[in-house]
This record gives structure tokens, sequence and C-alpha cells, in this order.
């Protein structure tokens, strides 16, 4: 009980202390005022958009995969074992994709208009040219600019560098631009997120909308790309078939109309050597149809769908930290940097007699 009695009788010593020194402190809250107001309007607003998509789920493609190979095994035909194929680009990888130097650099060319200026804009000049950062990261950007100098930006209709050799200007725009979007899976329901900051909110939303698109588009990409190869193999296949069909069967038909009254042997061996030849050009020509049918309906199976749940807007409500936040956080600071110097310079109430 004395022990604790002590260590309350120090604590409220400590507690008066620090009261006493209210005018040396308060020249401290007044310091943390003045830099919490100078570091909050320093700091460039953000404003966010997103978009919620759900991707198409392959909960029936064996069934129609297992109809086409029936059917195309009817014909003769084998298409594979479709059950068997598994993507190797599922959603849980989504945000890899848009981490990769691909498809960052696909966006440079973007065309983006400002909320204040509807004219547009490739969207690697607005970051270039429109971006702000606080002040105290100018000193590092001309000390930088010093030692090494900058390399060149990419120019117009070059926006897409090499990405097995950026240089330092090109990968500090990739880095920007990758802290900048973001896409989140739902491991549960494989709803994906894609969410875009700016320091303009029509910026913000419009990029979030190309993004959902340019997922898409890379997404049916990889996911059509062998079938779209078979469809045009065999639409090749199907045209040259037709083409030698109809020079048989137009042979045929000369042959016939110039022996139509005519009973010789080598002129009847003839037609009907033209005729099986024509039987077997025709069975080739839609045989090859058939295959062309049947890759364009795995063509179709393949083409992912997505389901818009929520489409990009325009937030004018900044993401960033409020101002009021940032000058309470440091006027806390700073009397907290107060306070240990108070007690630093009273130690002597620790020591207990």
């Amino acid at each position: 009980m004395e022990e604790k009695k002590i260590s309350e009788i120090d604590i409220i010593k400590l507690c008066v202390i620090v009261i006493k020194q209210w005018r040396f402190l308060s020249r401290f809250a007044v310091a943390g005022i003045v830099i919490g107001i100078i570091v909050a309007f320093s700091i460039p607003k953000q404003y966010a958009s997103s978009v919620i998509l759900a991707p198409e789920f392959s909960t029936g493609s064996g069934n129609l995969s297992s109809s086409l190979s029936d059917l195309a095994s009817s014909f003769g035909v084998d298409l594979g074992n479709s059950k068997s194929s598994m993507d190797a680009i599922y959603p849980e990888i989504y945000p890899d994709i848009f981490e990769s130097t691909d498809f960052i650099q696909s966006l440079y060319e973007i065309p983006v208009r400002l909320q204040k200026d509807p004219n547009p804009r490739p969207y690697l000049d607005h970051i270039i040219k429109e971006g702000k950062m606080p002040w105290w990261n100018y000193p590092k950007v001309w000390l930088s600019e010093l030692l090494k100098p900058s390399d060149p930006l990419p120019k117009k209709g070059e926006g897409k560098a090499d990405p097995y050799a950026m240089n330092r200007t090109q990968w500090d725009i990739y880095n920007g631009i990758s802290s900048a979007i973001n896409c989140f899976v739902d491991k549960k329901t494989s709803v994906i997120t894609i969410s875009v900051k700016d320091q303009d909110p029509l910026v913000a939303a419009i990029l979030a909308d190309t993004l959902q698109l340019r997922l898409q588009e890379y997404i049916t990409t990889y996911r059509t790309n062998k079938a779209r190869r078979d469809v045009e193999h065999y639409r090749q296949l199907t045209e040259q078939a037709k083409k030698e069909y109809e020079e048989v069967r137009d042979k045929y038909i000369r042959s016939s109309d110039a022996h139509l009254n005519v009973n010789l042997m080598a002129a009847s061996a003839k037609i009907e050597d033209l005729e099986n030849d024509m039987g077997i050009k025709y069975n080739v020509y839609t045989q090859s149809l058939t295959q062309q049918k049947l890759a364009e309906a795995k063509l179709q199976e393949r083409t992912p769908a997505f389901t818009i749940i929520q489409p990009a807007k325009v937030d004018p409500k900044p993401v960033s930290t409020p101002k009021i936040v940032i000058l309470f956080i440091w006027t806390m600071l700073s009397l907290i940097v107060g306070v240990v110097i108070v007690l630093y310079r009273n130690l002597n109430i620790y020591r207990l007699n």
C-alpha cells in the first residue's frame, strides 16, 4: 500500500509540474499548429474511383465442352479433352496483371480529361505536367537531377518503353502509376474491385472505367487465343476445300454437257471419275465447314463475361487525410515532445527517499 501511495503521489507531482509549464508547452502547441497547417496545405488532395465487377463462372463449361466433343465425334472430328483444360489466369492473380510493366505502359496513351478542363490529353502527360507533389520533395528531385541528369521522358507516340531496359525516369513513372491503381479480388465471391487514385476526380473515374475494360480485354485475349487461331485455321481450310470442290464441280458439269449424247466408255469413265472426285471434295468441304462451326462455338464458349456491379463514378470527396486530422496529429506530437522535455528536466521526482 505504501508503494502504491508513493507512486500515486509521484504521478500527481508529474501532472502538477507539467501543468505549471503550460506557457512552455503552449509554444510547442503553437509550433505544432503552424507545422500542421503548412503540411496539411502542402499535401495535394487525392480522389478515388472504383469499379466492382464479377467474372463469369465456368461451372457449366464442362457440359458445353462435352456436348461439342460429342457433336464433333459424330463427324469424325477430335477437339481434344477440353474437360481437363484449366486456365493459367484466374481471378486471384488479376492484381499481378495490374503490376506488369506491359499492362501499366498500355495506360500511357489513354485520353483523360480534368474536371475543370474538358480538353483531352494522354494520361502520361497528365502525370508529368499536371501532377503535384509536396514542397519537401522538391529538394530531393533537385539533388537527384544535380547528381545524375534525368533520363529523357517518353515522347508522344513512344510512351511504351522497353520493359527490359527502362531508365530511371520511366521507372519512377511506372512506380507512380502502380501505386495509384489497385485490384482486389474477394477470395470467397471472386468479386473484383478496381480502384484508382488521382489528384483529379474525373481522371480517376475515367481511368477506373478504362482499367476494367483493359482487364476484360486482357483476359478475353488470353482465354480465346488458341480458339481464335483454330477458327482462322479452319476458315482457311474451308475456303480451300470449297475452292477445290467448285473447280471439280465445274469440270464435271462441262464434261457432262460435252458428252451428253455420247455413249463412249472413255467419256463415261471420265465423267464417273469426276463425279467421284467431286463427292470426295464435297465431303472434305462439309467436314472443314463443320470443324469451322465447332471452332466458332468453342470460341464463344471460351469468351468470358463480366458483370459490372458498380460502375466508375466521379466522387467529389477526397480520400486523402483531412487537414484537420493532420493539424491535430502535429499539435499532439508537438505537445508530447514538450511534455517529454519538461519531464526530462525534472527527473529528480523519480528519486524516492
